[in-house]
């Protein structure tokens, strides 16, 4: 399927079906960060049953500590 993340159109495998997924294919999925799928922000109890489908529109954004 193919999706819009951070505002790039991304390919994504076959095994990526949940949010969840999406997270640990990137490996954030144990950073903390705020996920929109299609305009709707998910909490992170959400990630594991939100199901992703083509041309979903993804906003993925974590916090990055600096000095």
């Amino acid at each position: 399927m193919t999706v819009l993340l951070n505002g790039e159109s991304i390919q994504l495998p076959e095994q990526i079906v949940s949010v969840s997924d999406l997270l640990a294919h990137y490996e954030i999925h144990d950073k903390v960060v705020v996920v929109e799928v299609n305009g709707e922000i998910l909490n992170r109890l959400e990630h594991q049953s939100t199901r992703l489908s083509d041309k979903d529109r993804i906003e993925i954004v974590h916090f990055v500590g600096g000095g």
